[in-house]
C-alpha cells in the first residue's frame, strides 16, 4: 500500500523555542500532519502485498521519528537547543543505515498520549519514544525488535519517601496521560488518586510544587531523574511487569517493519547499542546500575 505524504520542514531541528515552551513545538509538529488518501477496500493479506512504506521513506529521503522532547536522558534539548539522549541517537544511528546519513533524520515532538495517533495519522514514520510494549498497544501499532527493558519506578520526595505502594491509597499519584503507568495504575489501584499530565515537564514540576505525593515513571527515567534530584528517591525500583520498550511503525507497514527488525537485532548482536548506552545513559546511571538490567531483552 503506497503512502502520501505531505513535505514538511524540519521540526527538531529548528527546535530551539522548544526549550522556551515546548507546547509550541508540540503544535508545530502537529501542523505537519498529511492527508491520507482514499483507498479501496483490500484485504490484510493485500495490504501486506502491496506495503512501499520502506521504499516510500527512501523516495522521500527523510525519515520522520516521533520522540519526546523532554524525557531525559532519552529524549530531550539541550541548552543549545539540540535533540539529545538515547533514543535520539539510536534514532540517528538507524537513519544512517537506512538512507547512508544520519542527518537525514527528521524528529517529530509528540507525548504520550498522541503517539499511536501519529504514527496512524502519517504525521511520523516511526516511533522512538520510550514506548512499552503492551497487548493493547499491539492491537493498534505493529512494534519492532525491542531495544530496552523496563519495569515502573516511584519517586517521591526523600522526606516523605513511599517505598510501598499500599503508602499511596488515597493520596495521589502523578503520571502522564497514556502512560504505561496511567493504564498500570487506572487497572490494578482504584483507590490511588491520579493526576495526569500530556507532558514530562509539567508532571515533575507538579511534583516539585508538592500537587502529588509521588510520581510514576518508566524504571530507566525514574532513576536517572531520580539521580538528578537530590531531594527525591526512588524508593519504588521496580514495580509491575517488565516491559520491552521498542520502536513502533503504523500498523501494516510490515516492509519498515521487517527492516527495523532486522537493523535492531544487527545493533545489538554488533555492540552498537551497548556503545550507545555508554554514551547517553551510563554518564547518568553511573556504575550503580548494570547495563544490562535494561539491555537484557531477551524473553523470560
Amino acid at each position: 500500500m503506497a503512502l502520501s505524504y505531505l513535505t514538511q520542514p524540519s521540526i527538531f531541528f529548528n527546535i530551539s523555542n522548544v526549550v522556551r515552551t515546548l507546547s509550541m513545538a508540540l503544535y508545530m509538529g502537529m501542523l505537519s500532519a498529511c492527508s491520507q488518501p482514499t483507498e479501496p477496500n483490500v484485504s490484510a493479506e493485500q495490504n501486506t502485498q502491496n506495503d512501499q512504506s520502506l521504499d516510500q521513506i527512501k523516495k522521500q529521503g527523510m525519515f520522520r521519528v516521533a520522540v519526546f522532547a523532554d524525557n531525559p536522558p532519552f529524549g530531550y534539548v539541550d541548552s543549545a537547543g539540540k535533540p539529545q539522549g538515547f533514543d535520539i541517537a539510536l534514532a540517528k544511528r538507524v537513519t544512517k543505515d537506512l538512507l547512508g546519513d544520519e542527518n537525514k533524520v527528521e524528529f517529530v515532538v509528540t507525548v504520550a498520549a498522541n503517539r499511536v495517533e501519529f504514527l496512524k495519522s502519517g504525521k511520523a514514520d516511526a516511533v522512538f519514544a520510550s514506548f512499552s510494549v503492551t497487548p493493547e498497544r499491539k492491537q493498534v501499532v505493529d512494534f519492532a525488535q525491542p531495544y530496552l527493558k523496563a519495569a515502573l519506578g516511584i519517586v517521591s520526595p526523600k522526606a516523605k519517601t513511599i517505598t510501598d505502594i499500599q503508602q499511596l491509597e488515597g493520596k495521589t499519584l502523578i503520571v502522564n496521560k497514556g502512560s504505561t503507568s496511567d493504564i498500570y495504575f487506572t487497572k490494578n489501584y482504584p483507590k490511588i488518586n491520579l493526576l495526569k499530565f500530556e507532558q514530562n515537564t509539567d508532571a515533575f514540576n507538579a511534583l516539585k510544587d508538592g500537587r502529588g505525593d509521588a510520581i510514576s515513571q518508566d524504571s530507566t527515567y525514574a532513576l536517572a531523574w531520580a539521580a538528578e534530584n537530590p531531594t527525591f528517591t526512588a524508593g519504588i525500583q521496580q514495580i509491575g511487569n517488565q516491559d520491552f520498550i521498542a520502536p513502533a511503525v503504523k500498523k501494516g507497514n510490515s516492509q519498515l517493519l521487517n527492516w527495523l527488525n532486522t537493523e535492531i537485532s544487527s545493533l545489538q548482536k554488533t555492540g552498537e547499542i551497548q556503545k550507545i548506552y555508554d554514551q547517553t545513559l551510563k554518564p547518568v546511571y553511573g556504575g550503580t546500575v548494570d547495563a544490562q538490567v535494561f539491555l537484557d531483552v531477551t524473553p523470560k
